[in-house]
């Protein structure tokens, strides 16, 4: 006996039928894409570089001497005037006592030819003696008392070099490095450890230079630069400056930007990578340079997808299919970033990536 679907049967039908449609990739609704437009009224230019301290020193020894003493290891906070290392002393306390020796001995010699010089002065007062005989006792007395001179200035330098057996931190800092150990052999001019102040840091970029030529023509303001470092917020510049020299074997110029003073960043240490970002008004130099606005696009913010430290837009391929894709960005104005890297103008991206990364 063969039974008529009830028109309840044949909603339930019809709904699953267009729920399992809907789920069909190639069925989906396709999405919304923008074609990346070109800046108009400024372009950035972007360098990569390190991050430097301001303020860095490497101390040495001035003196020979063995290391009796290392009070301090890399990572340590140091204040001004304090105690690091100890240098072996008894060589030069040895020589101190003799320079000190010295100095009484030509003082007697003095004081004898002081002495001598005023019995020849009443003597030839008297006729006793001539005048050669005054001339003589006279010099004897100055070269006595150039003698005692001499024998102070040396042993007050022998004093002197008693204070270079103690290295003291020249300002408050961290310790980056210390490359001895206690019992070394410190030498004239071997480094010791190295200091550096963690409140002044800047960032040294290169710059190539076609790239450089515009900004060298007209320098901008720091307020128009922005430091990206891995793992930390975007950075303002405090102050922006370019050394007027090339490297000959390079030929690149280097671009230095000064941070904001920072005493609780821990986290910011010398030798860190920086990607330094400036943007830079539109004008006949800067649209010569190798990142001007004549190869600059931007997308909207919506399009760029970040995962950790990866950057991407989602391409739509020639089936309407959202392709990920790696691109290098620059700066962020008015709703849209900035692509430098890794997306062509008659392409077409997602405005939503958060939406084409669900697609699958």
């Amino acid at each position: 006996m063969q039974t008529t679907p009830t028109p309840s049967f044949l909603a339930v039908l019809l709904l699953t039928t267009l729920i399992a449609s809907a789920a069909v990739p190639g069925m989906a609704q396709p999405l919304a894409s923008v074609q990346p437009s070109r800046s108009t009224e400024a372009t950035s230019i972007t360098a990569e570089g390190v991050v430097e301290a301001v303020r860095q020193s490497t101390l040495a020894a001035q003196v020979p001497g063995a290391v009796i003493e290392l009070r301090v290891k890399p990572g340590d906070r140091v204040v001004a005037g304090q105690v690091l290392v100890r240098l072996d002393p008894r060589a030069t306390e040895q020589a101190t006592r003799a320079s000190e020796a010295q100095v009484e001995v030509a003082r007697t010699a003095r004081d004898i030819a002081s002495r001598e010089l005023n019995r020849q002065r009443a003597l030839f007062q008297k006729g006793f003696i001539s005048q050669a005989a005054l001339d003589q006792a006279e010099s004897a007395f100055r070269s006595a008392e150039a003698q005692w001179a001499a024998s102070r200035a040396q042993a007050a330098a022998s004093g002197a070099q008693s204070d270079f057996h103690v290295i003291r931190a020249p300002y408050e800092g961290i310790v980056a490095d210390v490359p001895i150990v206690q019992g070394d052999m410190a030498l004239p001019g071997r480094p010791l450890l190295t200091v550096y102040d963690p409140r002044v840091m800047r960032v040294t970029a290169t710059l190539s230079q076609s790239i450089a030529a515009p900004l060298l023509a007209k320098l901008p303001e720091a307020s128009q630069a922005r430091i990206d470092i891995a793992g930390q917020p975007r950075r303002p510049a405090k102050k922006l400056s370019i050394i007027p020299a090339a490297d000959p074997a390079t030929h690149t110029v280097q671009l230095r930007l000064d941070l904001a003073e920072n005493n609780s960043d821990a986290s910011l240490v010398p030798g860190v990578f920086a990607r330094v970002t400036i943007a830079v008004p539109r004008t006949a130099e800067t649209a010569t340079s190798a990142r001007s606005a004549d190869t600059a696009l931007s997308v909207p913010a919506t399009a760029v997808l970040r995962r950790a430290e990866m950057l991407a837009v989602y391409v739509i391929d020639k089936d309407n299919r959202p392709k990920l894709r790696q691109v290098r960005i620059g700066r962020t104005f008015d709703g849209k970033v900035e692509v430098l890297s890794g997306l062509d103008a008659n392409e077409r991206v997602a405005v939503d990536a958060q939406a084409a990364s669900r697609i699958k």
